[in-house]
């Protein structure tokens, strides 16, 4: 049984938003088969792509395009095609797309950034965050270097993995760990986190919906709400807002391990 069919409940949860960032389709690293698998638990009022949904930086070096991924993109069509709104906002890893911004193709939008209300009326930015990586803006060449340097921790991720799967262990992320031991990351994201807030409380934001540093997360950062919804490498992570307008971080490990306790306690009982 594959890691889809595995995820695919007996019915789907209504809920009022998805945002979902960083998925690098494109890339081996991409885990498309189990994002295919959470976006089929759900029908959603509104799905939010918040960036780098395709690696158009890998895809210049070759074609690496597996069905899986394609599966990805046929969900999200099929969800356009049910009267999901689809919003997709550009990010670096897909800025070949910020051209054609304003685009509107039935249920699906193409922006730079977007502005989102909450059942509850809180109004949040909602932006990829490249703009705020100062590596990113004025040192393209670091980026490309740091991109390297975090491919092969992705790499070494990939099989990782693979071995746990196969020992029935469930999802666990070594690049997600690293990332939040290492000082000099967990500064960056700080510095990433400030700046965003920052600029929210200037455009008058209550909040912030943004990825690209790939660290899922929902805290305060003074009087923001800064929300980020990871990625699809390496924390499988989205954000979800329910119907009342509050607002869930899901993590696919976290998702796993409760959903054995629950099998645990039902074969005790």
């Amino acid at each position: 049984m594959s890691i889809a069919e595995r995820s695919k409940p007996s019915r789907k949860q209504h809920v009022r938003t998805l945002w979902i960032s960083d998925v690098h389709l494109g890339t081996r690293d991409c885990q498309a088969e189990r994002l295919a698998g959470f976006l089929k638990r759900y029908q959603a009022d509104r799905v939010y792509l918040v960036g780098d949904i395709i690696d158009g930086w890998k895809l210049r070096g070759g074609i690496y395009w597996p069905q899986a991924h394609t599966n990805v993109i046929r969900r999200l069509l099929t969800m356009s095609k049910r009267g999901t709104e689809v919003i997709y906002v550009t990010g670096n890893h897909d800025e070949f797309l910020r051209r054609y911004s304003t685009l509107i193709l039935g249920n699906i939008q193409l922006v730079d950034e977007a502005e989102h209300y909450t059942a509850d009326g809180r109004r949040l930015l909602v932006i990829h965050g490249d703009q705020f990586d100062v590596i990113t803006r004025y040192h393209r060449w670091l980026a490309f270097l740091g991109d390297s340097a975090y491919e092969f921790t992705l790499t070494l991720n990939r099989w990782l993995n693979h071995w746990r799967e196969r020992w029935g262990y469930g999802y666990w992320s070594l690049s997600a760990y690293l990332k939040h031991k290492v000082k000099t990351a967990v500064n960056f994201i700080s510095d990433f986190e400030e700046a965003i807030a920052h600029e929210c409380v200037k455009r008058g934001f209550d909040g912030v919906v943004c990825g690209h540093i790939h660290h899922a997360e929902i805290r305060r950062v003074g009087a923001v709400e800064y929300m980020n919804c990871g990625d699809w490498v390496e924390s499988c992570s989205a954000l979800i807002e329910h119907l009342d307008g509050s607002i869930q971080l899901y993590r696919l490990a976290e998702d796993q391990t409760q959903a054995t306790e629950v099998a645990t306690v039902g074969q005790a009982a």
